[in-house]
């Protein structure tokens, strides 16, 4: 058991600090971070709290997943390590980064 929590289906009024108040009812708030859209600064809709120990962690989890906050039902789990997306690079082949061809000719 881990001491980072996903926090999901969060409503999109939702700040990182109320985020903090709600899982500080169950025990010491490390940090608590609502996503953001990079562009448009909008919530995502989740986000991620640290607790001071697992025991605290999973009794946020007992007792807020599946509990209703500002209308949604909250998704509490720990967090999983995140995985890589792929993209371009590695491994496919030889088709990521560089330009095919070789050097100038003069």
């Amino acid at each position: 058991m881990g001491r980072k929590l996903y926090v999901g289906n969060l409503g999109y009024n939702v700040s990182s600090a109320n985020l903090e108040q709600l899982f500080a009812q169950h025990g010491t708030v490390q940090s608590a971070q609502v996503i953001t859209d990079r562009d448009s600064g909008r919530s995502k809709g989740f986000g991620f709290v640290e607790m001071g120990s697992d025991d605290e962690a999973q009794a946020a989890i007992n007792a807020l997943n599946g509990r209703e906050h500002d209308g949604r039902t909250l998704t509490v789990n720990e967090a999983k390590p995140k995985e890589s997306r792929g993209g371009f690079g590695g491994g496919r082949g030889g088709r990521g980064g560089g330009y095919g061809g070789g050097g100038r000719r003069y």
